[in-house]
């Protein structure tokens, strides 16, 4: 179970960036050119939300099985002073879970404005927001806190 789950988190993690740059991208061009937001405008918001969520169920599984975050959280003393260990069990989580949180409130309230233009800025904001935040938490190959391969191979 536990590959099963590191295979499907690394397709959804991408589909969650494609989703997400694409409904910023969206977003831009429609309040730029003050353009109608149409079903398709409002399901891109609904799937980038929905497929983060499921992301988060994923993640939320490997979180509670991950060897690394399981030894932080034993000796969360010793834990500290060990920058992979401290960035996946607090810093990783803490970001990815605020992401999530501020693209919820972002495709919440950008449901509910009267105005297409006002929609378009809403989820330009919030998903923007949520892009920077996600890109901060991502384990890139050149990050200093904990470097990862683009792809892993499992």
């Amino acid at each position: 179970m536990y590959p099963t789950l590191l295979i499907l988190h690394s397709l959804i993690r991408w589909l969650v960036l494609v989703c997400l740059l694409y409904s910023v991208y969206r977003a831009a061009v429609g309040l730029v050119n003050n353009r109608p937001f149409t079903r398709t405008d409002n399901a891109f918001r609904h799937w980038t939300a929905t497929v983060a969520h499921i992301q988060l169920m994923v993640g939320m599984l490997l979180y509670t099985k991950s060897p690394l975050v399981a030894a932080f959280w034993h000796h969360p003393q010793t834990g500290f002073h060990n920058l992979p260990l401290t960035f996946y069990s607090v810093i990783h989580f803490v970001l990815m879970l605020s992401a999530l949180v501020v693209l919820t409130i972002g495709s919440a309230v950008a449901k509910r404005k009267k105005t297409d233009r006002d929609k378009f800025r809403t989820m330009l904001i919030w998903f923007s927001l949520a892009l920077v935040l996600i890109f901060i938490a991502i384990p890139w190959p050149f990050s200093p806190l904990s470097g990862r391969p683009y792809l892993r191979s499992f």
